[in-house]
């Protein structure tokens, strides 16, 4: 049986790998700033921490999963919650980082979340892990600190880092926010539509890590995104066929960008991500075609 600590392990995607874990017989700790609440969103079998300072060490664990961090989209960005965004993933980060130093026998594998903001608003270029014209934004220097901060400790154990996408799921997340104006047959593209959407399928979003988690030869920089990006345009048709509403309106980026502010731009721009390191370390995905993928999801 296997230990692994887990943060952020009462969000979207962390609930999931949870569940898997214990699936597998694994024992599983979750960090969380509330214990009360996540004893209503977790299974018993967790045992639940609401601090990293009573941890000297992380040597009783085998590994650690980090996707702390504020939800990016909840709220307007001003200046205060760029800082609660800022601060919810770095600190976490670099406590894990300095507990790893701090132990005789660290865990073997770090696996820490970031995104694929990580690259910036972009054009229809695909783009790989390895593509470094990033674009000078918020987004950027936001993942940027937070992936130095995990790769900090490469000295120290095999750390892999995800820039993860859309993650599709009908347990929430953002998929969630988008569905509902298409429920009510007021959906469709952003602008033109032409911008690109990088998207990955909650099974295997969950299923990539597990890939890493048990694959010591893999580590670095992955983006957690399916091998088939799509256009806004094509997203918003294949959602609107997966809850048999129309898509004939569209949303002009003028109203995003009042109605949102700055953070409109995670919609208004996209990236072309390619998983190009998962795929060449042996990973096959479930679900590589949007339409595949969101016809399996309860919306």
């Amino acid at each position: 049986m296997a230990k692994y600590l887990v943060t952020g392990g009462t969000g979207l995607i962390g609930r999931a790998l949870v569940d898997k874990l214990l699936a597998a017989n694994q024992e599983v700790t979750v960090l969380t700033r509330s214990v009360r609440m996540a004893k209503k969103t977790l299974p018993d079998k967790v045992t639940l921490l609401e601090s990293l300072n009573v941890l000297k060490s992380l040597d009783a664990f085998d590994a650690v999963i980090n996707l702390c961090g504020e939800p990016i989209v909840d709220k307007r960005w001003t200046k205060a919650q760029k800082r609660v965004i800022q601060s919810s993933r770095w600190d976490v980060t670099q406590k894990l980082t300095n507990l790893f130093k701090s132990g005789k026998q660290p865990p073997k594998t770090f696996i820490s979340g970031s995104a694929i903001g990580y690259y910036g608003r972009q054009g229809d270029q695909a783009i790989t892990e390895d593509y470094s014209q990033v674009h000078d934004e918020f987004s950027h220097h936001l993942c940027k600190k937070w992936e130095d901060i995990a790769l900090s400790a490469t000295h120290l154990t095999r750390v892999c880092v995800l820039r993860t996408g859309i993650v599709l799921s009908d347990s929430g997340g953002a998929l969630s926010k988008m569905t509902l104006p298409f429920k009510l047959g007021l959906g469709g593209p952003i602008g033109d539509g032409k911008h690109y959407m990088s998207w990955i399928h909650i099974d295997d979003m969950v299923n990539g890590i597990l890939f890493l988690l048990n694959n010591p030869e893999s580590s670095g920089i992955y983006n957690f995104t399916a091998p088939h990006p799509v256009t806004n345009k094509v997203f918003s048709k294949a959602l609107a066929g997966a809850v048999n509403r129309p898509c004939i309106l569209f949303t002009p980026k003028v109203a995003l960008k009042i109605a949102m502010g700055e953070m409109a731009d995670l919609l208004i721009y996209g990236q072309n991500v390619i998983p190009a390191h998962l795929s060449e370390d042996g990973f096959t995905f479930s679900y590589p075609h949007v339409q595949q993928a969101l016809d399996t999801l309860e919306l």
